[in-house]
């Protein structure tokens, strides 16, 4: 009984809880006194980098490179050497032999609807198989992988050579939802890349969703070193008109090489599904010469590569002129006092 008693109390407090709330009285807003009116600064305009405009600008992209197309059926154009010789395979060979083969399974179907109708045939053939037409079945197919197979796996092997020695490195980090930067070689320095909102993006005349506040630059012509890891989830940093395509994966790092051979603006996105904002972590690569490449990493307090080389050489050239300028310097002695010294060692007798 006395949790029946309990419950009816309950109910009956939640049910005029609403009514309580309601008939709270509302505070008039306090008044609204504005400030007087001051004189407005002088604002100046900065890039929308944020950088030093006498060293670094960024680059307006091209309509069409680098970028989807409406319309469009075929892989985008490639900038790369891998991808122009993906796009030639795809092209050239598997296109056309798709089309082929499609032609032919198609002919065999009609031929075998005509030719071996009940009509044209009113008694059926016997025979349980042909050994002419099994080999030809089997060797055909055969001879139609092997061809794709010798340019696709060494498409494959080239993709994941080792960069060389000299290769500018950059380290990319993705992060639940955005891309981070680093360039050890410049002074290991990070970019912090967002996307741009639709008014901004429109701004800077650069495509929605896939423009980017900060960008990846990297110097045209050149091979780069991607070491791509994550900090949170699994990402994918993906340029499709440079076929690149390669998974973030937090504690790992992998690596593979990027080279573009013509200077632009060039868009992808993350590639693998990481979360509510997956679809808002755009990746922009801005390709410069390498003069004005340089001039992008000093805007962002790096220093080049090359220069970096040569001010430590030549402080290690100063370290070593100062320590042995203070071990080789002579003392001083009076020349009185030598006199007196090597005076005692004429006289001295010679021991045999």
């Amino acid at each position: 009984m006395t949790h029946f008693v309990k419950a009816w109390i309950l109910a009956i407090s939640l049910i005029l809880t609403p009514t309580a709330l309601s008939a709270q009285v509302v505070l008039p807003a306090a008044p609204v006194i504005d400030p007087p009116a001051a004189e407005a600064p002088t604002v100046v305009e900065e890039p929308a980098s944020g950088l030093d405009p006498a060293l670094y600008t960024p680059m307006k992209p091209t309509p069409g490179i680098g970028m989807p197309v409406d319309g469009g059926v075929n892989f985008q154009e490639q900038f790369s050497p891998t991808g122009q010789t993906a796009r030639w395979i795809n092209s050239t060979i598997l296109i056309p032999m798709m089309f082929g083969v499609s032609l032919v399974v198609l002919f065999l179907l009609f031929w075998v609807v005509v030719r071996f109708r009940r009509g044209a045939n009113a008694e059926p053939s016997k025979t349980t198989h042909n050994t002419f037409i099994e080999i030809i079945w089997t060797v055909i197919p055969v001879l139609i992988l092997v061809v794709i197979a010798v340019p696709s796996i060494s498409l494959l092997a080239r993709q994941f050579e080792p960069a060389p020695e000299d290769a500018l490195t950059v380290k990319v980090t993705g992060y639940q939802w955005y891309w981070g930067y680093s360039y050890p070689d410049n002074g290991d320095f990070e970019v912090i890349s967002n996307m741009l909102s639709k008014e901004e993006a429109e701004a800077r005349g650069e495509p929605y969703q896939l423009a980017a506040d900060n960008r990846m630059v990297i110097p045209v012509g050149k091979p780069v070193k991607l070491l791509i890891t994550a900090a949170d989830v699994i990402h994918s940093f993906a340029i499709p008109s440079a076929w690149f395509k390669l998974d973030a994966v937090p504690g790992r790092i992998n690596e593979k090489v990027l080279q573009i051979d013509r200077e632009g603006v060039y868009y992808g996105q993350c590639s693998e599904l990481c979360g509510a904002r997956h679809s808002f972590m755009p990746i922009t690569v801005e390709v410069l010469s390498e003069e004005k490449f340089n001039d992008w990493v000093r805007a962002n307090g790096g220093t080049p590569k090359g220069q970096a080389a040569v001010n430590e050489v030549s402080a290690e050239g100063s370290g070593a002129v100062e320590e042995t300028s203070t071990v080789v310097a002579p003392q001083l002695v009076p020349a009185s006092s030598s006199t007196e010294a090597a005076a005692p060692a004429a006289s001295a007798p010679v021991t045999q």
